[in-house]
């Protein structure tokens, strides 16, 4: 199946995803805080000899550089839903099998080792769905290991504009895990501060990053979310007010907030 069938294949949600990750062709340059997640995840690996390890939505590769510097694998399964990313995958790792499309929906293979994914999840249309789908495609003993985010992520974003993702609740995850089997499991929250000279430039390192305010969830609210003139001047003046602060220079700025849920687990 060519790419242009497996994007053809998706649903409209998304599709909208594949797009704006395919078109954040500086992500590597500003996903600092996604930089930061992949070497936490990587530090957790318990084993750094694999069977078989898969990758979910392994997008431009920052998680799959830092795999292949720091494990070995007898096996390789990338996962990735754009289809643009094809190159520089199979460029980074040529021995892995690169499986392009929704990890909600096509075959991720069984017997893995390790199951591991950085900063994709959360785009799942059922996140939670993924412990259960992780628990059948890992080997007895295999370790599961990602990040997702909390409630709180991008909270000054979601107060402003009423747009986001929704993020499952950290207890949900704990009895999602629970319930399907794992063992040994570990959940951590991180939380970063990112700082920004004003509000529009907050805007635009989540176009960068290939995160939207535009509606992305899976809410039954599916009016497109439009910028007037009239919108972004009370997002300024009101993201000055309510989520100013000073930088390390003791400069004004405002923060965004990206809260990280790690959760590693064992079957």
């Amino acid at each position: 199946m060519n790419n242009a069938t497996v994007f053809d294949a998706l649903d409209t949600r998304k599709k909208t995803i594949a797009r704006r990750f395919s078109d954040a062709r500086d992500y590597n340059h500003h996903a600092s805080i996604q930089q930061q997640v992949c070497q936490i995840l990587i530090n957790q690996i318990a084993d750094t000899q694999q069977s078989s390890v898969l990758e979910v939505g392994a997008g431009t590769g920052l998680m799959t550089r830092l795999l292949i510097a720091n494990i070995r694998s007898e096996q390789w399964i990338i996962n990735e839903l754009a289809g643009k990313q094809l190159p520089i995958l199979q460029a980074i790792l040529p021995s892995a099998k690169v499986k392009i499309g929704d990890a909600e929906a096509i075959n991720l293979g069984k017997n893995h080792s390790l199951i591991i994914s950085a900063n994709a999840v959360q785009w799942f249309n059922d996140p939670l769905s993924f412990i259960q789908q992780s628990y059948n495609c890992l080997q007895s003993g295999g370790q599961l290991l990602f990040n997702t985010f909390t409630p709180n992520n991008f909270l000054q974003i979601k107060k402003l504009t009423g747009q986001g993702l929704d993020y499952p609740a950290v207890d949900e995850w704990k009895l999602e895990l629970e319930d399907s089997g794992f063992e040994q499991v570990k959940l951590s929250i991180h939380r970063f501060e990112l700082p920004f000279d004003n509000p529009y430039d907050v805007l635009k390192h989540m176009q960068l990053t290939g995160v939207s305010t535009n509606q992305t969830a899976t809410s039954s609210n599916d009016t497109p979310f439009i910028w007037t003139k009239t919108r972004l001047q009370h997002f300024e003046s009101d993201y000055w007010q309510q989520f100013s602060g000073q930088d390390k220079n003791d400069q004004p700025c405002v923060n965004l907030t990206y809260e990280v849920l790690m959760i590693n687990a064992f079957k």
